[in-house]
């Protein structure tokens, strides 16, 4: 088991103590320890990183892939396999925890604290505090695996999203796997490393921005024309509706009057018989109420004069009067005015009817009904509203495209600047690699009828290996190991375009032949002096360039077996690099050439 991390560590098996804190005046970020636990075949790793080209070698199988695993968990990748295959045997949990360090002042300080500051202000306030007094920025990345496959992230001390994970280790470092060259063949990928060469970020992202206001005006423009048929079958309806309603002239109380009305109508013939004969019982006609009432007030008023106590009588007589003649007077009147008419009471009874027929149809009250009218007045406007604002979507689509245009040509333009001092930066790149007399072109093709996600054009890289050929695509011409040399080409040419971040290559060299090594660890040495540069390698040539070189190994204990790592200096790294050339350690020309390789850096 390794030790205790202190200022230094000691990882297993070698007793070299290793310094993990990076250059102080390195404008990179750094991946500067990664600490893995139980995770397959290894039980606990500490390993640590510094500037420059970091080589990790080992035997085929002995888990060269597993470092790579554990960073890809970093990265935020899915799990390739089912949780039980990824946890070691006897443990319930796998985790994988990376520590970085940022120069304060640098372009990934500045680039990661922007980042957290927009997204994960929490986080912000621990990176900056973490810089204070003179150190350097520290953000800590894991990533933790259950047996049934269940994966949860952390940043710093705080439980995070893979989301989360994913953004930020993109700021912080990147993995080319063996796969790679192939990804170099999709034409989405050549148009990123287009664009990162260009410096068309800006670029792209107003592109973008532009097509997506284009595509939301539009598909909105669809929407609308798609239910413009509903909405017109909807304003025909509620149209119908109001002038129903408004022809109906609906009144407050006019049932009520109506039907009052009616039955005046029905039994006017009746109420002038009946009414008729009271009016006369009260006023005409021998013996009339009134006539009665005015001769038994005589005969009180005679004796009143003579008996005390009828005052009251007489009096209640003369309003007995009063009233009497007033509600003669009534009848007359209210008999005038009745008369039978039948026109009127038909009339009377298809309003009614009518009344009766909205009241049923709407499922309304009399009230509800005129309130309902002036609901449908404003439905009605705001439908006309909305039909006649078609031009203005039209118009926004117009506005909209237009935009995007400009924007498509902007980065078009920056795009075609930048074709021919690509294709001519990665024929110099490549000459350094061993093809000398390679040919690198960009072909530029429409994207289609609409604007594509990245643009009004694709891109393709075409490869002319050898003089007299014509350039063709990659996928056509170049072979594993030419296709990886041109990745490796574009990713230094590419360097000048970016800050310095943590580039993991798994086995570029595949496919390259030890006579190219040297050219491929040159190159992976500058791209140190921008970047830290991790890369899994079989080639003893490019593992003599390493800054810092480790080993995996697998070894046996306890009956178990175990993937262990060892960072090698000295005469352990001698003798890597000639296993590694020949096979034998304990040859002598195979030491001899490790140590020329060594000496070569």
């Amino acid at each position: 088991m390794p030790l205790e991390l202190g200022s230094g560590q000691f990882l297993e098996g070698t007793d070299a103590r290793i310094e993990t804190k990076p250059d102080s005046d390195d404008p990179r970020g750094m991946l500067v320890e990664l600490s893995i636990r139980d995770l397959a075949l290894i039980e606990a790793a500490e390993l640590s990183f510094g500037p420059g080209l970091n080589t990790i070698t080992g035997e085929t199988g002995a888990g060269k892939s597993l470092l790579v695993g554990a960073l890809e968990l970093l990265v935020g990748a899915r799990l390739r396999q089912r949780g039980a295959s990824v946890v070691r045997a006897g443990a319930k949990v796998a985790r994988v925890e990376g520590r970085f360090e940022l120069v304060p002042g640098g372009e990934r300080a500045r680039i990661v604290g922007a980042y957290l500051a927009k997204e994960l202000p929490d986080l912000h306030g621990d990176f900056a505090a973490s810089a204070e007094d003179g150190g350097v920025h520290e953000l800590i990345l894991g990533r933790t695996v259950t047996q049934e496959g269940k994966s949860r992230a952390h940043l710093g001390q705080r439980p995070a999203s893979l989301k989360a994970l994913r953004s930020l280790a993109s700021l912080l470092f990147e993995i080319h796997g063996q796969n790679d060259h192939q990804r170099l063949l999709l034409p989405e990928e050549q148009l990123a490393l287009l664009d990162a060469f260009a410096g068309a970020r800006g670029e792209l992202e107003a592109y973008r921005e532009c097509r997506l206001r284009w595509r939301t005006t539009r598909d909105a423009l669809a929407a609308f024309e798609a239910e413009r048929a509903e909405r017109r079958d909807r304003l025909d309806l509620l149209r119908y509706q109001l002038g129903e309603l408004t022809d109906a002239r609906l009144e407050p109380g006019e049932r009520q009057r109506l039907v009052a009305e009616r039955e005046i109508l029905r039994h006017a013939g009746q109420l002038a018989t009946e009414l008729g004969a009271v009016a006369e019982n009260l006023s005409e006609g021998d013996g009339a109420l009134i006539d009665v009432l005015r001769t038994m007030l005589r005969r009180i008023e005679a004796w009143r004069a003579r008996v005390p106590g009828l005052d009251d009588v007489a009096n209640n007589l003369r309003e007995a009067m009063v009233f009497g003649e007033e509600a003669a007077a009534g009848l007359v009147t209210f008999n005038d005015s009745v008369e039978v008419d039948p026109a009127r009471l038909e009339e009377v009874e298809e309003r009614l009817a009518e009344l009766e027929r909205l009241t049923h149809k709407y499922q309304l009250d009399d009230t509800a009904l005129i309130e309902h009218a002036a609901g449908l007045e404003d439905a009605v406007a705001e439908l006309e509203r909305v039909e006649g604002s078609s031009a203005e979507l039209e118009a926004a689509v117009a506005s909209a495209a237009h935009e995007l245009a400009a924007a498509a040509k902007a980065l078009t333009r920056k795009r075609e600047a930048a074709r021919k001092p690509l294709g001519k930066a990665v024929e110099a790149a490549l000459a350094g690699l061993g093809l000398v007399r390679a040919s690198f072109a960009l072909a530029f093709r429409p994207y289609g009828a609409a604007p594509g996600p990245m643009g009004a054009e694709t891109v393709e890289f075409q490869l002319a290996a050898n003089p007299g050929e014509l350039p063709a695509p990659l996928a056509a011409v170049a072979s594993g190991g030419e296709a990886a040399r041109i990745m490796l080409a574009l990713r230094g040419v590419l360097v000048a375009g970016e800050s310095g971040r943590c580039l993991v290559f798994d086995e570029i060299d595949a496919g390259v032949g030890g006579r190219l090594g040297p050219e491929v660890a040159g190159r992976l040495r500058e791209l140190g002096e921008a970047h830290q540069v991790l890369c899994v390698t079989h080639l003893a040539s490019i593992a003599a360039g390493a800054h810092r070189h480790h080993r995996v190994a697998k070894e046996v204990r306890g009956g178990r077996t175990l993937t262990v790592f060892a960072e090698l200096e000295g005469e352990a790294r001698v003798r890597e690099l000639a296993d590694m050339l020949a096979g034998g350690a304990d040859e002598a020309t195979a030491r001899a050439e490790a140590g020329r390789l060594l000496a070569a850096y």
